[in-house]
């Protein structure tokens, strides 16, 4: 005789489903991802250069090196300005705070004899103060932030070339390397890692070595320059922030509703200041370590970083309305900006093309990322 089989009771530790959360397959996600049109173009620009460069030496270890250290420049600004536009705001006073922070570290340091460190120090605290300014503005004033930053990009710029003439009478104040030497902070921030393992691959002969000169015998490429691992600390934390922690939560909120992110309780204000400060922070870093790779300071230096900035951050998918966007997608955008660039140096084809090149990949990334997300979500 067979036995009656009688219904099991529900687990009660299984969670319900909630049919008001409707269910997204891994394809549908990747596909709204901001990086996709960033992760193509990154793709396409890499097989063309490969394709018309492979044997130009782009891609040995001193090539690599070459169009990296580029692409760092450009993503250091990169994070900044992507967490500052996701929370829905714009900083066009980038490149101004650029020169205007190397001036500074070089005015300290060289016309006034303090050590390189405490120059750094005061770049940083008012390259921070300033930042703070800006985001009090925007907040208390109520104007657009492009139109905030717009004002300070024209003040900064200016406060730097009077403070250099009348310092100095020049806009190019040199001497920074020798009083940089020995420095600590400084080295943070112009030295190289990983020399012992570049003198190896040099024995080894994957790296040149130079021939003749004071440097006979030593490797091309001496170790990877601090710029390549700020670039990198900033890619990860700025990742890590933004999806791993409430205050990301609280950035994309500020960027997608802010006055509904207000009556949640998400500290608006703070949040779109804070990220004011750090856009000014990341702007620091670029001039720091431009300053101490170049052993000198120049007025105009940053000039159109803050739209170079601007542009990576929109080729990794990033929304100019706010509330969407991703740093790894800003740190491809970034990349894009430096393979381009040094790799029409490599191909031998006319450097005035590199903007329209640029230009090209902007609008493919921005199109496709555009038609990826309207086809997903429905969007009109």
């Amino acid at each position: 005789m067979s036995e009656t089989q009688t219904p099991s009771a529900p687990d009660p530790a299984a969670p319900e489903k909630d049919e008001r959360v409707r269910e997204m397959s891994a394809l549908r996600k990747a596909l709204i991802r901001p990086e996709l049109g960033a992760i193509c173009g990154t793709i396409l620009v890499f097989m063309f250069f490969v394709a018309i460069a492979r044997d130009s030496g782009m891609f040995a270890p001193e090539g690599i090196i070459n169009w990296g250290t580029v692409a760092a420049q450009f993503a250091i600004i990169a994070v900044g300005a992507c967490l500052l536009m996701i929370a829905g705001e714009f900083d066009l006073s980038v490149g101004s705070m650029i020169g205007f922070s190397g001036i500074v570290i070089a005015l300290i340091s060289v016309q006034w004899g303090y050590p390189v460190w405490f120059a750094i120090v005061v770049a940083f605290l008012l390259a921070l103060t300033i930042g703070a300014l800006n985001g009090y503005l925007v907040i208390k004033t109520g104007l657009p932030s492009f139109i905030v930053t717009l004002a300070f990009l024209y003040i900064l710029r200016g406060l730097t070339i009077f403070t250099a003439i009348a310092t100095t009478r020049k806009t190019i104040i040199g001497g920074v390397k020798d009083a940089a030497e020995g420095d600590p902070i400084a080295w943070l921030f112009g030295g190289k890692v990983f020399n012992g393992l570049f003198v190896w691959l040099a024995d080894l002969g994957v790296v040149g070595k130079f021939v003749a000169g004071p440097k006979a015998g030593q490797p091309v490429v001496e170790g990877i320059p601090m710029l390549m691992i700020w670039a990198i600390i900033l890619i990860i934390f700025g990742h890590f922030l933004l999806t791993r922690t409430r205050f990301g939560n609280w950035i994309f909120a500020s960027g997608g509703d802010a006055q509904a992110a207000r009556y949640v309780g998400v500290p608006v204000n703070r949040v779109k200041v804070l990220m004011f400060m750090f856009s000014a922070f990341c702007a620091t870093v670029f001039a720091t370590c431009q300053v101490m790779e170049f052993g000198s300071a120049a007025a105009d230096r940053g000039l159109l970083k803050e739209f170079e900035a601007i542009i990576s951050v929109v080729i990794g998918g990033a929304l100019l309305t706010g509330g969407y966007g991703s740093v790894i997608g800003a740190a491809l955008g970034a990349l894009v900006f430096g393979v381009v660039q040094q790799g029409l140096f490599f191909a031998g084809v006319e450097s005035s093309l590199f903007r329209v090149f640029l230009g090209v990949i902007l609008l493919l990334a921005v199109i496709l990322n555009t038609y990826i997300r309207r086809m997903i979500t429905g969007e009109r």
